[in-house]
């Protein structure tokens, strides 16, 4: 069986009368990719400053890499990578400077590490080009080479992918598979519901509390009260009218050109339609559709 790595145990974090993580339980296994999911502002961020002794905790305590995370935090950060969500990065400095600035924070001084970081995350044949003139996608993979610099068995992603195009997006995840199957386990933090669906397992957050954590499918077999379904009508929002009060529709919203909507298990096809022509509507074809991450984290933030 895999050592833990991270094991957090009622973590809680308070700014005043305000909680931003409230009794937060999980533990992460070595190698594992874990996505750690939920809306700005949840919770995410706050658990990664506690795990990397950044912030005290109100109450509870973690243990990180065999530390404990705030009263052992410089053995943590110095076997830890993290990326935040605003890296600091010098602008009027080349791609290589910042490099070799963050290494001999480390006390790293070899050209060979820097070499071969560079070329880990792509950034080859550009190591003398300015930051200021780098695209959003080309920033990321710098930040993410200082935070690998030192060779990291744990490396925290604060929302790494976000702002930019969905090809950067992919490529970076390329990344983070290579460093996973290398050895390395990743805590990374998205409010993209879709690029969750790359993670082994996947906490959800919400206002502070840890809701769910599991495997994606897992989650979705669980979580989710009723079955999925693409309702195609040519009125949308008299559609939608509809499908909320009809019988056995748990859920009903928009979804692009269509309709999608969680009914009760085994209602079927029959009843939908039944629920529409009873409203003047005749859907023009119906179809089983497959469950996401997003209609789990709906299902729990209304529950």
């Amino acid at each position: 069986m895999s050592e833990t790595v991270i094991a957090a145990e009622n973590l809680t974090r308070r700014f005043g009368d305000f909680t931003a993580v409230d009794h937060v339980n999980f533990s992460i296994r070595a190698g594992e990719i874990v996505g750690y999911l939920g809306p700005n502002g949840c919770g995410k961020t706050t658990t990664i400053r506690m795990l990397l002794g950044l912030l005290e905790p109100s109450e509870g305590r973690a243990s990180v890499l065999g530390f404990d995370a705030f009263r052992q935090s410089e053995e943590v950060r110095a076997r830890a990578g993290y990326m935040s969500q605003k890296f600091a990065l010098y602008d009027d400095l080349t791609v290589l400077e910042n490099l070799t600035f963050y290494a001999g924070v480390y006390g790293l001084r070899e050209r060979r590490r820097l070499d071969e970081t560079l070329d880990l995350v792509g950034l080859r044949g550009h190591e003398r080009e300015p930051v200021y003139n780098l695209a959003i996608g080309f920033r990321q993979r710098l930040a993410l080479a200082i935070a690998l610099v030192h060779r990291p068995k744990l490396l925290f992603l604060d929302e790494p992918t976000s702002g930019v195009d969905p090809t950067a997006r992919r490529a970076f995840w390329d990344l983070i598979y290579q460093l996973a199957e290398e050895g390395v386990t990743v805590l990374v933090t998205t409010h993209y519901m879709d690029e969750a669906e790359y993670c082994e397992r996947v906490a959800i957050m919400r206002d502070g509390k840890l809701l769910a954590m599991d495997k994606p499918a897992a989650l979705k077999a669980s979580v989710l009260p009723g079955e999925v379904w693409e309702v195609f009508v040519e009125h949308l929002e008299t559609g939608l009218e509809a499908l909320r009060g009809a019988e056995g529709v748990l859920r009903v919203g928009l979804s692009g050109d269509h309709l999608r909507v969680i009914a009760q298990r085994g209602l079927g096809a029959a009843a939908l339609r039944t629920g529409l022509q009873a409203r003047g509507l005749a859907p023009a074809r119906l179809e089983r559709g497959e469950p996401t991450l997003e209609d789990v984290f709906l299902s729990l933030a209304r529950s």
